[in-house]
């Protein structure tokens, strides 16, 4: 098994329609590659279509199920969701990545903890996935899903949703928040922000959660995050549906390179390649795929963390970041997708 995102066909098993505007896709996994995409709670594939662009989908089923689903909103005129979808068949076959992403937690049978799960939309696919593992594998801790959409009839996955409140009855609740649609209790209509959910947690007794995971679009998830923030949570895992594009930062050029440039090594599945790149040239990964057309990734805007490696030697600069932990970020971890080498010497590992 290779320690990073890798392209395989995967035959299309089954498509389900969730709302009138998303579908569930099921992959048929064969059994030389279970063990490849095997995947952890709140992970997510990438599947390239036919203009070679690769899009990302989170993972809805929990690992204990052994099922590879993936939940697609459709866009007006989306190339993927709206053309490939629109077409796509049982039988159908689509390069799938193997899983990645690390909006996730660690589960200890043992613990008994409060966590509180925020999803907008399509934000309920790697959620759901997260939820159901949590109650399953941690027996003692409560779930509460705090789950903002437009109508009621926009809600994806409200089936499974209501599955799982009666599988856990008294650990999982169920918070519909509903911004085009009025609900009898008035804090639950109206659109998700840090106002809204400050009411929620003094309503509903969360204050005191372990860990919030946070799924939407990027305003929502940036607005909440602060506001947990000031409200005193330290364990916040966040996800995007996308980010915005960030003005490239300022890089200093290298008076020690040569031609201004520094000596990049990047090293993948063992083996060693290596290019000139100046800082103020493309991101490392735009560059390295002139040389190595096997490298991971998926989104290139620094939200799904296909494209991390760890730094050995030198230093970078990230324009954005958004996939990566406070604590991967220390041990050496960055996002190639934005990452532009500010030393004459630089080596990044994908293996690690």
């Amino acid at each position: 098994m290779s320690g990073h995102a890798a392209l395989h066909a995967l035959r299309v098993a089954a498509i389900d329609e969730l709302t009138d505007d998303a579908v569930a896709i099921t992959f048929d996994v064969p059994d030389d590659l279970r063990e490849d995409y095997r995947f952890v709670h709140g992970q997510h594939l990438s599947v390239r279509g036919a203009d070679d662009v690769r899009r990302s989908f989170s993972i809805c089923t929990p690992p204990s199920s052994g099922v590879l689903r993936i939940g697609v909103k459709r866009l007006p005129g989306g190339a993927f969701s709206d053309g490939v979808v629109g077409s796509l068949q049982v039988g159908d076959e689509l390069e799938v990545m193997t899983p990645a992403g690390r909006f996730t937690t660690t589960l200890d049978p043992e613990a008994a903890k409060q966590y509180v799960a925020v999803a907008a939309g399509s934000g309920i696919t790697p959620v759901l996935s997260i939820v159901a593992a949590v109650l399953e594998g941690e027996p003692g801790s409560r779930v509460t899903l705090v789950y903002a959409n437009r109508t009621s009839r926009s809600v994806m996955f409200l089936d499974e949703v209501h599955d799982l409140k009666d599988r856990f009855p008294d650990r999982f609740q169920i918070i519909h928040v509903l911004s085009r649609e009025r609900q009898d209790v008035e804090l639950l209509s109206g659109r998700l922000d840090g106002d809204r959910l400050l009411e929620i947690v003094k309503a509903y007794d969360l204050a005191d959660a372990d860990d919030w995971f946070l799924c939407g679009p990027q305003q929502m998830v940036v607005a909440l995050r602060e506001t947990l923030t000031d409200l005193g949570a330290t364990r916040i895992h966040t996800e995007l549906f996308h980010a915005d594009p960030v003005p490239r930062a300022p890089v200093a050029s290298l008076d020690d390179g040569a031609d201004g440039a520094a000596e990049v090594t990047i090293r993948l599945d063992g083996r060693a390649s290596d290019f000139p790149l100046r800082p103020d040239g493309p991101p490392v990964l735009e560059a390295a795929l002139e040389v190595r057309s096997d490298l991971p990734f998926a989104c290139k805007g620094g939200v799904c963390g296909t494209c991390r490696a760890k730094l050995l030697k030198g230093t970078v600069q990230m324009d954005a970041n958004y996939a990566l932990e406070p604590d991967e970020v220390e041990r050496g971890y960055v996002l190639t997708c934005q990452s532009h080498p500010t030393a004459a010497r630089v080596v990044l590992d994908y293996d690690a």
